[in-house]
């Protein structure tokens, strides 16, 4: 069940040259799972920007989002006491009930949902290993965040200047019997195709109404077509159909 609501910026600064840390006040009540995302109103924009929840509480959500068009060029420049038009509660979200040993794998602006993710699964009484991928050491964000919650933290950076030489998939642990994944398109596929076992794959797609109703992000699955916005964005392996 999807709520329309209106959020207060507390803060919007940057942690990285084109990634943005944004945290917001408002009702968090109809977000039910970690992986799940909001979709802002934009000033001006017809389409709301879709944006994965990194981490909220009863009063908080905190959003990481980079920017890549005018939308989330307008966002970057949003101060503190400018009240946002906001749809929480949209998506799947990741099944927290099937991994005693998980392994978490995000790439760029994909590890945003990964820090919820982790929170849980460790409040679960999980110990989950995050690999986390980025372009350049420049590009890092969040590696201590995780180290903080107790998780095994491993960077991989596709031209070896900080970390494991290479992609998330250069840094796989021995020792997981259950995966959870976000990123691009590439970064997944070569996931899928890395992996034994099975795991969860949250996917970004373009949207419109962002909670099902226009059938613009629907994606075929072995099971039928499925829309990302609402029966997504997470998928698990086994349906999945590159």
């Amino acid at each position: 069940m999807y709520k329309q609501g209106k959020f207060t910026i507390l803060s919007n600064e940057p942690l990285t040259a084109d990634v943005y840390k944004m945290v917001l006040e408002g009702d968090t009540q109809y977000i039910t799972a970690p992986g799940q995302f909001v979709n802002i109103a934009i000033t001006g924009k017809y389409l709301r920007r879709p944006i994965s929840v990194c981490d909220y509480d009863d009063n908080n959500l905190t959003l990481l989002y980079k920017v890549v068009g005018e939308g989330t060029k307008i966002m970057s420049a949003m101060v503190q006491g400018q009240v946002l038009d906001v749809l929480t509660g949209l998506g799947n979200g990741y099944d927290i009930t099937k991994s005693k040993k998980p392994l978490l794998l995000g790439g760029g602006v994909g590890v945003p949902p990964l820090y919820n993710l982790a929170k849980k699964l460790i409040a679960n009484g999980q110990r989950p290993v995050a690999v986390l991928g980025f372009n350049t050491k420049d590009e890092v964000f969040y590696e201590q965040e995780f180290k903080a919650l107790g998780c095994d933290t491993i960077v991989a950076t596709a031209d070896g200047s900080y970390g494991v030489k290479g992609f998330v998939t250069d840094a796989l642990p021995d020792d997981y019997d259950y995966f959870y994944t976000c990123g691009p398109l590439p970064m997944l596929k070569a996931v899928y195709n890395a992996t034994d076992v099975s795991g969860q794959f949250s996917f970004e797609e373009r949207m419109g109404c962002g909670f099902g109703a226009c059938m613009g992000c629907s994606c075929k699955t072995k099971y039928g077509s499925k829309r990302i916005c609402k029966d997504g964005p997470v998928l698990v392996k086994e349906e999945i159909i590159w």
